[in-house]
């Protein structure tokens, strides 16, 4: 197991980050059950990456933003990822991921971050007010993986949290530069 990436999980207040972390890790949450304002939480899970590795996640579970709250600028620089959430029954929520996808582009100051966007609720078709093409369009612009979610299906939740880890842990590639003193391969030398 690596040294265990910091992600950073946050959205708009009552988009569900916290049924969406504890119903991952305990498989626990029971739809309707009243939600409580989190301050924040750190949760640690040990999810296997799609390389079979075992690798630990620190979820920084944060305080729902209200309207003109911003997250808290320490979480820009620990983080190593970042889990959006929002609601499809609320394009407000989905607005906020937006704000918040462009402060986490403005100060994470040349430092590689993965985010992720997951759009909770889809059990709530009836109530949906964000466009599932509309969403996908705006990821791709964006140059994030987006999934739609749903705690009521726990298996939704399984494939985001794989990929995020997979991602993050991944082995760093070998520099495309030649360091000093060495030849590399394939380049015709100066030295005959």
């Amino acid at each position: 197991m690596g040294k265990g990436c910091k992600v950073v999980v946050c959205g708009q207040a009552a988009v569900g980050k916290t049924a969406i972390v504890e119903h991952l890790l305990y498989g626990n949450h029971s739809v309707g059950s009243e939600s409580t304002e989190t301050q924040e939480d750190v949760y640690v899970a040990s999810v296997e990456t799609d390389r079979g590795v075992r690798e630990q996640l620190r979820l920084y579970d944060t305080k729902g933003l209200h309207d003109g709250q911003d997250l808290p600028k320490h979480y820009y620089s620990v983080a190593d990822g970042f889990v959006l959430v929002y609601s499809v029954d609320s394009l407000e929520s989905f607005k906020k991921v937006d704000v918040l996808k462009k402060e986490i582009d403005k100060s994470r100051d040349k430092k590689e971050v993965t985010v992720i966007v997951l759009g909770n609720k889809t059990d709530l078709r009836e109530r949906r007010q964000v466009d599932q093409e509309v969403a996908q369009q705006w990821a791709r612009g964006e140059k994030v993986k987006l999934w739609e979610v749903s705690v009521t299906e726990r298996n939704s939740l399984i494939e985001p949290f794989t990929q995020l880890t997979s991602r993050l842990t991944q082995p760093q590639s070998k520099s495309a530069f030649p360091l000093p003193g060495r030849k590399s391969k394939g380049t015709p030398s100066n030295d005959m």
